[in-house]
């Protein structure tokens, strides 16, 4: 066979996880006759920076706005002979394949693109995908095989404040993990803050009040996968360090922060978290057995 024209291009795709579902992009029947899916994105054009090209080709196929992790892997195909715009070449393409992922509340995905090489873009069970019950080109499944949720490990700091037969608890909003649920008043160190000083900002910020910060009753961890309020599939770890606290006697607290992960504050009663007829998380229950065995000791 004769030498043929050498055609080489650039591309970058975006492996978008939602729960144990993948955003696929359909390929034109111009490419593949059968039914095939792959990835969204495309062609880096020139001088266009790749994770601007992600974020370009993502919402002309799915029309959705897509955030770009910053590291890619690396894939690279070759075909020897292949079809390319009229005529019979040497391909090779070089594909930089990033982590990306879309508002939770994103809407339904919808090409936007007209007479481009997608004509369809949907959400598509992960098991599907590797059993082949989706029919996807190899890329998406190396990039499967290859992929690493985002690793983050947040240490917090949280009061255990007691008054009376009640516990000051703050309940979770739409922007945070287990929204709806209540857990203690708390969030994360900023870095080199001292964890007392970070538990008197944030339960000013949740409670409207000031609080007095006591001993470590308890070091409490949380480790799980899966998509987190921003929509970025996350491997999660949380250290929590739980305080005894105490706040001004007749204080009645209120929500400060604007827009933040606590939505609604309370006294509530400790009979009803012992019963279940409120939803805590597991910190709530693991600082009172915490504070029951110090008092127990004393």
């Amino acid at each position: 066979m004769r030498d043929l024209p050498r055609e080489q291009r650039l591309a970058a795709y975006a492996v978008v996880l939602r729960d144990d579902e993948i955003l696929l992009s359909r390929l034109a029947p111009r490419i593949s006759e059968s039914e095939l899916w792959t990835l969204p994105g495309g062609g880096v054009e020139h001088g266009e920076d790749p994770r601007d090209a992600v974020v370009r080709e993502v919402h002309e196929e799915t029309g959705l706005d897509v955030v770009v992790g910053a590291e890619a892997r690396v894939d690279s195909y070759h075909q020897a002979s292949a079809w390319r715009g009229g005529r019979r070449v040497d391909a090779h393409s070089v594909r930089l394949v990033y982590e990306g992922w879309v508002a939770r509340d994103a809407p339904p995905p919808r090409v936007v693109e007209v007479d481009g090489s997608t004509v369809d873009a949907a959400w598509h069970p992960l098991a599907a995908v590797r059993d082949g019950r989706v029919p996807v080109v190899a890329l998406v499944r190396e990039a499967l095989r290859t992929h690493e949720p985002f690793r983050l490990q947040r240490v917090a700091a949280y009061a255990l404040v007691v008054r009376g037969e009640a516990v000051l608890l703050t309940r979770i909003s739409a922007r945070g993990f287990h929204a709806g649920s209540w857990t203690l008043p708390g969030g994360g160190i900023d870095h080199g803050e001292a964890p007392r000083a970070a538990l008197v900002r944030e339960v000013r910020e949740e409670c409207g009040v000031d609080c007095t910060v006591g001993e470590v009753l308890e070091v409490h961890d949380l480790h799980v996968e899966g998509t987190a309020p921003s929509g970025r599939h996350e491997d999660f770890q949380g250290i929590h360090l739980v305080f005894a606290a105490d706040v001004p006697p007749g204080a009645e607290p209120h929500v400060t922060e604007v827009d933040g992960t606590t939505d609604q504050v309370a006294w509530v009663p400790l009979a009803d978290v012992r019963s279940g007829a409120v939803e805590v998380l597991d910190l709530v229950t693991a600082a009172l057995a915490a504070a029951a065995r110090r008092d127990g000791d004393q």
